[in-house]
């Protein structure tokens, strides 16, 4: 089958379309004919080798994380049959014409392949997030990076929740951040001054979906560290601040997804040869969706 490997860590040089062996799905597998499968700043960063020290990974590797497609075989003890539409988590990577799956559930109808396989990280990093900030009706969030892939996920899963949420954003998407149900504030220099404007009872929780160097400011706006949490600003440990990474990887995690309804909002589609220009476009931080690969 083909898949992309690397066989070093490197550039987008290091990314090869080859050969490989055709995986076999052990008891609790299922092996998946990809239709698409999700981009994400964690790849390029596997590939690179800029996480060589906390996630390393054996060579040749298959990049990817996420997929969606039919399930091709089954192995023993699986609730799938062949020909099942499923999406999930991938675990042997989703960069292939096939990938072995653990933790899948079936495809509802209404999801696109792309849009299938671009939801199980964000979605997951955006409910588990709100969950260790504790978010609760009636409370105000302030949310950096609110029409980013988590962002927009967070801020509609908080919205249905009945909290407002202050959504930070660039001048060209703050339509956007509004239609989620937020309230659109310009992010940049002034931000606290156009929250506390926007919330003039304060602020309860604050999520950095963003990494725009706004911790300090957020804390003195919370007047407190301890509901303030980041998904993308390192320098949070030097500050003692929570950062939150690794996320619960399970059908149950799909699930609650599929039941909120949750809309993601789907960017550049490349086939399987392309993915170096989809990696280069997910390094630039500046996609304007969620970027996926496509072998339908």
């Amino acid at each position: 089958m083909r898949a992309i490997t690397i066989t070093q860590y490197g550039d987008t040089d290091v990314l090869q379309e080859t050969e490989v062996a055709l995986p076999e799905p052990g008891p609790g597998q299922v092996r998946v004919a990809v239709k698409a499968a999700g981009v994400n700043p964690v790849d390029w960063k596997i590939r690179s080798g800029a996480m060589a020290e906390v996630r390393p990974v054996e060579f040749p590797h298959i990049l990817g994380l996420e997929l969606a497609g039919v399930v091709d075989a089954v192995g023993e003890g699986v609730g799938f049959a062949v020909g099942d539409e499923v999406f999930g988590w991938s675990d042997t990577g989703a960069y292939a014409e096939y990938a072995l799956a653990t933790n899948v559930i079936r495809k509802p109808a209404g999801l696109s392949w792309p849009e299938a396989a671009g939801l199980p990280i964000v979605g997951e990093t955006a409910l588990r997030v709100l969950g260790e900030l504790e978010v609760k009706p009636g409370e105000t969030l302030v949310l950096h990076g609110a029409s980013g892939q988590v962002g927009r996920i967070a801020t509609q899963a908080a919205v249905a929740l009945g909290a407002t949420v202050i959504g930070l954003a660039g001048t060209s998407t703050l339509d956007e951040v509004e239609a989620l149900g937020a309230l659109p504030v310009q992010y940049g220099d002034g931000w606290v001054s156009r929250v506390r404007a926007a919330a003039p009872g304060g602020v309860d929780a604050v999520f950095d979906a963003a990494g725009f160097g706004v911790l300090a400011d957020s804390v003195a706006l919370l007047g407190s560290p301890d509901r303030l949490v980041t998904i993308a600003d390192p320098a949070a440990f030097a500050q003692g601040l929570t950062f939150s990474a690794g996320g619960s990887e399970t059908p149950a995690v799909l699930e609650d997804l599929v039941s909120r309804e949750l809309k993601l909002k789907l960017g550049s589609s490349y086939r399987l040869a392309e993915v170096a220009e989809a990696h280069r476009e997910s390094a630039t931080g500046h996609a304007s969706g969620k970027i996926t690969l496509t072998l339908a």
